[in-house]
């Protein structure tokens, strides 16, 4: 029986719009992780989070950016109705998803408006920026909060979260049909160096072998990406004259 070789994937955004999906989708990923607040340190977890999102969805108007990608997803999903050999009943069933996606954020509030006028939240994004800023005669109103019973903490986090769940589940949507529309195929870097064409795409995709303690360093946009692969140990670590991984460019 042959060995399972360990990967790790990586993900590189071609966009602005791109990278600000992804950064979102972390936060979003974190907030739920850690959404079990029991103690100063798991709540400055959470505060600090909550503060990154809020900072990254003042940047651009995240809804609109979502309801335009949902519906070229439709389109796209509609497209395929004339190809030979397509359960048209899974791909209707997709795009009646989408659409109701699409409805469910058309007609939420701001995104990230209940966390923006949750006084305890305001509270502790101004003293986040100040080296120990959280203590608690800094943060009198942190500190008997989190005195809480747990069971009233768990219903404030859940509020909050329940808020970007319109955000969270079209983003999901539309990050997971952009990561299923291009396959994986193998390619071989030579000494340490790829690019080819993105024609277009949004993200690309790569799966490494841990076997050479490589990670990629990629520069690139929408119209062409190259690919440099480096050791992670920059003194002794080497790269193979001919290194072979997959890359799904979608």
């Amino acid at each position: 029986m042959s060995d399972v070789v360990s990967t790790v994937l990586f993900e590189h955004p071609l966009n602005e719009k791109m990278r600000t999906w992804l950064r979102i989708e972390f936060l979003l990923q974190q907030l739920h992780a850690n959404n079990q607040i029991s103690s100063i340190s798991s709540a400055l977890i959470f505060f600090r989070t909550a503060s990154d999102l809020l900072d990254v969805l003042e940047r651009g108007e995240m809804r609109t950016e979502l309801l335009k990608e949902l519906e070229r997803q439709q389109q796209k999903l509609l497209s395929w109705a004339d190809l030979p050999g397509v359960d048209m009943s899974v791909v209707d069933g997709l795009r009646q998803e989408l659409k109701q996606t699409a409805t469910t954020l058309m007609a939420a509030p701001r995104i990230g408006q209940a966390l923006r006028e949750d006084r305890l939240i305001a509270l502790v994004r101004q003293r986040l920026g100040i080296p120990g800023g959280c203590c608690s005669f800094d943060l009198p109103t942190l500190h008997i909060w989190l005195h809480q019973p747990q069971l009233q903490r768990d219903r404030d986090v859940q509020e909050w979260l329940n808020g970007l769940q319109p955000l969270n589940k079209a983003l999901t949507s539309v990050l997971d049909l952009i990561r299923q529309a291009a396959p994986f195929r193998q390619h071989i870097s030579l000494n340490g160096f790829f690019q080819d064409n993105a024609e277009g795409a949004d993200l690309l995709r790569l799966r490494l072998s841990l076997d050479n303690q490589l990670y990629p360093q990629v520069s690139g946009h929408k119209t062409r990406y190259a690919i440099r692969f480096l050791p992670l140990d920059s003194e002794k670590g080497q790269v193979p004259a001919r290194l072979t991984f997959e890359l799904a460019c979608c």
